[in-house]
């Protein structure tokens, strides 16, 4: 029985949805790194939220784990690089608690507007300060939105409807996708400079940590309002307090922190022009439900039944996709490990030509059991999807592919051509059937192999005689045939072979077919 760890208090119901598909369940509270690594030696799978760090050391630990998720939309607690080199899925739930977040974030919009959090407590400190809380209006207010994802989408048609004016800065989204929501895309600078409120909604990543500096404060018109529900560190807060201070920033209204719990002698605190929230923003009851139950049927999916959905390090496919594509995953890694035996020298680069109706599908997923049979054969690390594009790069291999609607000998086509030091080796296979495998090129011969088992690859001068001689050999030690496959470019020119054996070639009986008369070269290959 597989074996998942859960940390951070995960809602019952993602621990009783594992449970019913099978998997062992073990809850944990949230440990520091040394107490989780030494947890995680029989786990399979590793659940967490926010507040658990997946480090290194844990993932290390983790002998037989297969997935890490986080119930959550970020995975920034996650050294995901670590995980990927060993070959582990990551994922997250990046759309269960987008209406969660998107509410607190108009609910400390309005706050912040109308200053109620200061105004609730004087009043429940026996003070009536009524001309001391006077606020403003949201109406016709320009709102900044950095970041227009699912999160910052939702934001702003809620500001929309409260008829504001939406701008919004996203380097990743078209100028018609942002006015499908309602929103004018403009320049970070040209947003800092009109923007009344401020809204971050991004990932945490080397390049959005301290996003909002001491420099973009200063572009920022007087009396400007902030507010975070994203990730703490993607706002300075030394920046923001000292802007806050000068009297630059109006306000701000956080719900995350570069640490977490805030320590008790933040400057933060004795800011009276900032609400401070402790990262509530997804803490609802419908959220919490509805991330606990998706993150585990998608740990169980990984664990159970092969199939990976929202994960930040592997292409996700869907069950019906997966089911459609599964024949031609066993073809194209088939393909990455004839390759690799059949070619010479260190490997450079490899390109993969999907033409036809495969050309439609994900074929990304295809590229990837490619890689994973060419470098299996080569490497003794484990290589999986999640690992075989990070260990293609850590050896230098280029990965390329390119997609064409038209096939002119087969509905679908794959062809890969991997480039060494030595030269350069190109196959290509198809469906027989929509899910028989078959390979039918090899460095432009044309043929129709089974690629299974022992298979014997040879090219040679297109004589009489050749493969009479060795048949005999074969036959002479043992060796049974059980299928033969033959391509010429021209009679008499060269051509290219492939038999298919019952038992391996031993290695001196190999030597002897290479030293045959017209023989170009001869390989053993197992697939």
């Amino acid at each position: 029985m597989k074996k998942v760890i859960i940390t951070d208090g995960l809602q019952e119901v993602g621990t009783e949805a594992l449970r019913r598909e099978g998997l062992s369940v073990e809850v944990l509270p949230t440990l520091p790194e040394a107490e989780l690594a030494a947890k995680m030696g029989d786990a399979h799978g590793l659940v967490v939220r926010s507040a658990t760090k997946v480090t290194a050391k844990v993932i290390e630990a983790g002998r037989t784990l297969e997935v890490v998720g986080r119930a959550g939309a970020g995975v920034d607690n996650i050294d995901v690089e670590a995980a990927t080199e060993r070959g582990i899925v990551v994922m997250n739930t990046p759309g269960a608690n987008t209406i969660a977040v998107a509410e607190h974030t108009i609910g400390l919009l309005l706050a912040l507007a109308r200053k109620l959090p200061q105004a609730h407590g004087a009043l429940k400190g026996g003070r009536w300060e009524k001309e001391r809380f006077a606020g403003i209006e949201l109406y016709n207010k320009v709102l900044g939105i950095i970041g227009l994802g699912r999160i910052g989408g939702e934001v702003a048609r809620r500001a929309l409807g409260l008829r504001m004016q939406v701008i919004a800065y996203d380097p990743y989204l078209t100028q018609e996708a942002a006015q499908r929501i309602g929103a004018e895309v403009v320049e970070l600078d040209h947003l800092l400079e009109r923007a009344d409120f401020i809204s971050i909604h991004t990932p945490l990543t080397a390049e959005t940590r301290n996003f909002l500096g001491e420099a973009e404060f200063a572009k920022m018109k007087d009396g400007a309002r902030i507010i975070n529900c994203a990730r703490g560190g993607l706002i300075s807060e030394e920046a923001l307090v000292k802007a806050v201070l000068q009297g630059k920033v109006a306000g701000a209204a956080l719900d995350v922190f570069e640490r977490e719990p805030l320590p008790r002698d933040h400057p933060l605190l004795s800011l009276d022009q900032v609400i401070l929230t402790p990262h509530l923003a997804a803490s609802t009851e419908e959220a919490q439900s509805g991330v606990a139950l998706a993150i585990a049927q998608q740990v169980a999916d990984v664990l159970v039944r092969g199939l990976v959905r929202n994960a930040v390090n592997v292409p996700s496919v869907d069950a019906e996709t997966l089911k459609e594509l599964r024949p031609y995953l066993t073809l194209t890694e088939k393909m990455g490990s004839f390759l690799a035996q059949l070619a010479e020298g260190r490997m450079k680069q490899v390109r993969l030509d999907y033409a036809g109706e495969i050309a439609g599908q994900t074929t990304s997923v295809l590229t990837l059991a490619f890689l994973k049979g060419l470098l299996n054969v080569i490497l003794e690390d484990k290589v999986s999807d999640v690992n075989a594009p990070y260990l293609a790069k850590s050896r230098g291999i280029k990965v390329m592919e390119t997609r064409t609607a038209e096939s002119e000998d087969y509905a679908s086509l794959v062809a890969a051509e991997l480039e060494t030091s030595k030269g350069s080796w190109r196959v290509a296979g198809t469906l027989f059937h929509k899910r028989e495998p078959r390979i039918v090129r090899i460095d432009g011969f044309s043929l129709e192999a089974l690629p299974s088992g022992w298979m014997l690859v040879f090219a040679n001068l297109d004589v009489p005689g050749v493969i009479g001689r060795i048949g005999t050999l074969c036959g002479r030690h043992q060796i049974n045939i059980a299928g033969m496959q033959l391509g010429r470019e021209r009679r008499g020119g060269q051509a290219v072979s492939i038999l298919n054996l019952d038992d391996p070639i031993p290695e001196p009986i190999l030597r002897e077919i290479r030293t045959m008369p017209d023989i170009v070269f001869a390989k053993l290959v197992k697939l």
